[in-house]
């Protein structure tokens, strides 16, 4: 019996380590459970925000291991299956299906620039023999890209690949690829790995995101999710603006993802030191991007202002008295909760 079609927002899970740089497994699942309890739609392990590649294959299937153990079906996992190699591949597709993973996630072939006719032979080798549905991973920065024709065809010759993942950010593609794919395959999902245009390519057309924010500011991505398919065009507007502030801080202010694991840490997680050696340059501007994600919070509710308040947005009109009082008072009460007043 077919499955329900890959929809919602998947978040990408950032992998917390122990001291000396080993998976920490009580952390991992105390973060997978704060992600449910905020609303994302499904987990999205062993992806490029997950760091796959800085993992051993054991590991990457320890990974998955540990999250469908904690979620036990309550939503949804899709799993990074990528090898280096398709038999590899292929192998990781038959652990995921043992363990109940609802689909997997393959990156075209990296390092090796392919030909379209090779990223299809590639993946039609992948879809004869995956016992688990496939979302095809195209993302072209990094990896041989998946052209729309080659998408087409395998949509129509493979049953188990249901879905493609895009981290282009190309709308105009993404649109191309929807109208090339959907008379035939209804079924078939469009998720858009690109956090700076989620809400335009919802409206487009897709059916979700596996988005780097929804690891940090988790009910920021299900708000903006919830008020686009509910055609609530203004407000979703305002959330994408900010949610482009927050994912530009983090991805200028350090080495991708290092400043995603310094934000999710900002949420009260232990995420250690990456296995990225940095230099002291590189390192992310905690300060910076502190102040940055609370303001964001503060503005949607989740939290306090920071002591001294946010920039005011002198787009919208600036700030009405009564709210220059409220933050006043919020300052005063901080300071004083301090002790510096």
């Amino acid at each position: 019996m077919s499955q329900a079609r890959l929809q919602g927002i998947f978040t990408p899970n950032l992998v917390p380590y122990t001291e000396d740089g080993g998976i920490n497994e009580e952390e991992l699942r105390r973060y997978a459970e704060w992600l449910i309890s905020r609303g994302v739609h499904g987990l999205y392990p062993n992806g490029s925000t997950g760091e796959f590649t800085r993992f051993t294959p054991e590991e990457r299937r320890r990974i998955v291991a540990i999250l469908a153990d904690q979620v036990r079906g309550r939503v949804p996992i899709l799993a990074g299956a990528a090898e280096a190699n398709v038999r590899e591949t292929i192998q990781a597709c038959e652990y995921y299906a043992s363990l109940g993973i609802r689909a997997v996630a393959i990156v075209a072939p990296f390092y090796y620039k392919l030909s379209p006719a090779s990223v299809y032979a590639y993946f039609a080798e992948i879809g004869r023999n995956t016992p688990i549905d496939v979302t095809l991973y195209n993302i072209p920065m990094f990896a041989s890209p998946i052209d729309v024709p080659t998408i087409q065809r395998l949509s129509e010759e493979f049953e188990r690949i249901v879905a493609i993942k895009d981290s282009s950010g190309d709308i105009p593609n993404m649109i191309r690829m929807i109208q090339a794919v959907r008379p035939n395959r209804p079924d078939f999902a469009f998720l858009t790995g690109w956090d700076a245009a989620l809400m335009p390519m919802l409206l487009a057309g897709c059916d979700g995101g596996t988005n780097a924010s929804s690891g940090v500011v988790p009910e920021l991505t299900r708000k903006l999710y919830d008020l686009t398919v509910s055609h609530r065009i203004d407000e979703a507007r305002e959330i994408q603006y900010d949610l482009i502030r927050l994912f530009d801080t983090m991805i200028y202010s350090a080495e991708f993802p290092e400043g995603f694991r310094a934000a999710v840490g900002l949420r009260g997680f232990r995420m250690g030191q990456g296995r990225q050696p940095l230099s002291d340059q590189q390192k992310t501007d905690i300060g910076t991007l502190s102040r940055e994600l609370q303001c964001m919070l503060a503005a949607h509710g989740f939290t306090d202002q920071p002591v001294g308040g946010c920039p005011v947005d002198t787009a919208s009109g600036g700030t009405s008295p009564a709210e220059v009082s409220a933050i006043v008072q919020q300052v005063v009460a901080e300071l004083n909760r301090r002790g510096l007043m």
